[in-house]
């Protein structure tokens, strides 16, 4: 998966939210454009994403002990996606991103590996890959021109928090 023109470019850290652990994610230039401040409360795990000030821009929080994991991403104290994991099967897995009152987008690839898309429909609105950067610690989301970045940064942080378990 290339990098396509025009589309805005962010790098994370890979198995980046560890109990507490606060983090910048940085745009193509290695500037940090955005932290992500990650806490454990006693039955919610909360990742609230902030820009450079400090000032919160997003909310993605689950609960701990559930089934099927979900994370709800909040803006505002409203739940504007809610991000699911479909059931782990040998061969792959996948996400589906339910946006209030604007449809749906999937997640396909290589999730565990962080080689995927976010799909609406058939087009692509985001990629994640880490192929684009050296380092197994390190990967990049690629978002469309014209999506909302900070809801792509938080879907790719989710999927990435409720797949973690699934590498180890």
């Amino acid at each position: 998966m290339a990098v396509t023109a025009g589309w805005t470019t962010y790098q994370l850290r890979r198995q980046l939210l560890a109990i507490g652990e606060d983090f910048w994610v940085q745009n193509a230039q290695g500037e940090n454009v955005y932290k992500l401040d990650g806490k454990v409360l006693t039955l919610t795990q909360t990742f609230a994403l902030q820009d450079a000030s400090g000032n919160e821009l997003a909310r993605m929080s689950a609960e701990m002990f559930q089934l099927r994991r979900t994370m709800d991403v909040e803006r505002g104290g409203q739940v504007v996606a809610t991000v699911r994991k479909a059931l782990f099967n040998i061969l792959s897995q996948s996400f589906t991103v339910d946006i209030a009152g604007d449809g749906e987008l999937q997640a396909h690839g290589d999730i565990l590996n962080h080689e995927f898309q976010i799909t609406s429909g058939d087009q692509a609105v985001a990629t994640v890959s880490r192929q684009w950067f050296v380092g197994d610690l390190i990967y990049g989301i690629s978002i469309a021109p014209g999506q909302d970045e900070v809801l792509m940064l938080c879907i790719a942080i989710a999927i990435d928090e409720m797949s973690e378990s699934d590498r180890h």
